[in-house]
């Protein structure tokens, strides 16, 4: 019982730093990347669906994005979503091809995209300690009811300690690469 308590904990708090890892993504840096666009939805035929699923999206070079929409009269559709999203990016179409150039980041706005990414691994590190306060509260409950004994809940929460230390590590690891990355010119 203890074993499948420590595994739903491990696979959770994996999930919680895919998570953190996946909204770190999105996040801009000084380089092109294709997973910018991802969070874009354009207009397709009255639905609106991920830009991904409408256009091919490439790094043409580090600053420029291609964006090439899979039918031509979608080129004027995506444009708009792309002006629409907040990321503050202005395409630019020549003919098929919609090319999404990248501003210079300023000093300051890599500092609030700090700020930002340091928030957003605060909110990981809080969701791991979360998980840990339902499975130690899974391990009181089983307790209560005599599935297990005293000395191996207190065992069992040293290791949930010890997983918790692990993946908010890993939390902190991501978000000094992602720093690095930001403060890069």
């Amino acid at each position: 019982m203890i074993d499948d308590i420590k595994k739903d904990a491990t696979s959770r708090m994996k999930k919680s730093v895919e998570s953190f890892t996946n909204d770190l993504r999105r996040v801009r840096t000084g380089r092109a990347h294709p997973s910018l666009l991802e969070s874009v939805n354009v207009d397709y035929y009255g639905s609106k669906v991920p830009l991904k699923q409408v256009a091919n999206i490439n790094a043409e070079d580090s600053r420029t994005l291609a964006v090439t929409p899979y039918e031509k009269q979608m080129v004027s559709v995506v444009e708009k979503a792309i002006i629409d999203s907040d990321l503050g990016l202005t395409p630019n179409s020549a003919g098929v091809v919609i090319r999404v150039p990248l501003p210079p980041l300023t000093e300051e706005r890599r500092r609030d995209l700090t700020r930002i990414v340091r928030q957003e691994a605060e909110n990981g590190r809080v969701a791991i300690r979360n998980i840990r306060r339902d499975v130690l509260g899974d391990l009181r409950d089983a307790v209560k009811e005599k599935l297990i004994t005293e000395d191996d809940e207190r065992r069992a929460q040293d290791d949930i300690q010890k997983l918790t230390d692990r993946f908010v590590g890993q939390i902190d690891e991501v978000l000094a690469e992602k720093e690095k990355e930001l403060m890069e010119v």
